[in-house]
Formats: C-alpha cells, structure tokens, sequence
C-alpha cells in the first residue's frame, strides 16, 4: 500500500498576511534616563491595587530610590514596549542583579553560597493590567532567563507577596518554587490609652469656705434648727411627765 502524504498547509490569504503585519510585536530595550519618570508611574499603575493589600510594598518605596537605582552599577533595567502609532507603550518592566542590591534589603548571601547556587535577583517584574494574559510576563521571564544563562547563573530568584495569589501562580505554572518559609507574623495587643480618660476638677477652696459658712449661719438649705430657749425646754419636759404620769 502506497504511502498518502499529508496535505501541505493552505497557503496565507492576503487577509491573514496583512493581519500578521498589523499584530503588535513587544520589543525589549535598555531603560535610558528620559524614560525613568513614565516608567515610575507605569510601577505605580501596576502595583496599586497589590500595594493596598500587603506589609511590604512590591516595588521601590520612593521615587528617590528608584531614581537611585538607575545610578548604580550592576543593575539591569529592561523595558518592553509595543508600538502605538507613532509612539510605543509601556507593556512591561524589569530590574535584575547578580548581586543584592539596596541598603535595605535583607537577602542573605551565605544562604545562597552554601548551596552552590549563583542566583540572578530579579528586583522587579511588572506587566501591564491591560496586557495580562497576552504573553508579556512569559516574554519578560524568558529574556530573564536569556540573561542569566549568558551570565552563567544557576538561578532566577524574585520576592512574591503571600497573598498575591496570581502571581503566586504565575510564577508556580513557570517552575517557580519557594527557597524559604518565611512570613510576616502579627499578635493582637490589648490597647491602652495613653491618655487617661477625663477628670472633674476640686472646687476652689473660696467656694468651700463660703459654703461651710452658709451653713454655719443657718442660711444654706439643709442647715440645722436653730437651738430652743430655756422656757421652750421647760414646757417641752413638763408635758413629758405630765404624759408619763397619766
């Protein structure tokens, strides 16, 4: 029996030529200073709602330190952008380091080193909410992965918020496991005012002067009977013994 080939595929029609032109493309560069204040408010766009749930916040604290960031050595900053017209739109960020970066990061080496591995710290991995679920976190991982490749590192290491719950499983679908078991922990403390509730105030010593006084002359309300005369007390006996007697 004669092998049958398979049919080769139809050949594109002009439509599907010209909607394969006019597809967007994300193309990746190197950040450059005059990017740094869109790309500021582009982190702030993308971490807003995330930001509003968790202890930490999931991108720089200030733009202080990320204008910092841009000066100091060793660091990879990537931006992918898709065409816009005649302008291109911000899809996606990046930031990456073999080494830890930042005074106030609390990443420790010696954890690393004892198990032989030589991570690429990924600082910052932003998509844009309007370009989820269209490839560009896929396309940013594999260019970080590109990178760390070339710079022959062992690993991709990155922070997630326990209860960003879809990027927990973004990264988990890619591979992505946990290094640590480390987690915020709060206790509730019964409050204490520091300032103690309201007090009423002793009355001024003129107003108790005065107002024994009243009460030593007899005129204030409540004051006692005045005291009874010699002959008031003999009429007041003689009828008791006069009752006693009958």
């Amino acid at each position: 029996m004669a092998d049958t080939a398979a049919p080769p595929p139809p050949a594109p029609t002009r439509k599907s030529r010209s909607t394969a032109a006019t597809e967007p493309v994300v193309r990746v560069r190197r950040i450059h200073r005059r990017d740094l204040n869109k790309v500021w408010d582009f982190l702030k766009l993308c971490f807003r709602t995330v930001n509003r749930e968790t202890v930490e916040y999931q991108r720089p604290r200030s733009k202080k330190r990320f204008l910092e960031v841009y000066e100091e050595d060793g660091v990879e900053q990537l931006l992918f952008e898709v065409a816009a017209g005649p302008k291109s739109e911000i899809v996606g960020y990046a930031e990456c380091a073999i080494e830890i970066i930042g005074s106030d990061n609390w990443m420790n080496e010696r954890y690393f080193a004892n198990r032989d591995m030589r991570p690429l710290f990924v600082e910052e991995l932003a998509v844009h909410p309007d370009y989820e679920g269209r490839g560009v976190g896929g396309f940013i991982l594999s260019q970080l992965e590109h990178l760390a490749r070339v710079r022959a590192c062992t690993h991709l290491v990155l922070e997630v918020a326990e209860n960003n719950k879809r990027a927990l499983g973004f990264y988990r679908a890619r591979t992505f496991f946990r290094l640590d078991a480390a987690i915020f922990l709060a206790k509730k403390v019964a409050i204490e005012h520091e300032l103690l509730a309201p007090r009423k105030l002793k009355p001024r010593k003129s107003d108790v002067d005065a107002e024994n006084a009243k009460k030593g002359d007899g005129s204030g309300d409540g004051a006692a009977p005045a005291p009874k005369t010699r002959a008031a007390k003999k009429r007041a006996s003689s009828a008791s013994s006069g009752g006693s007697k009958a």
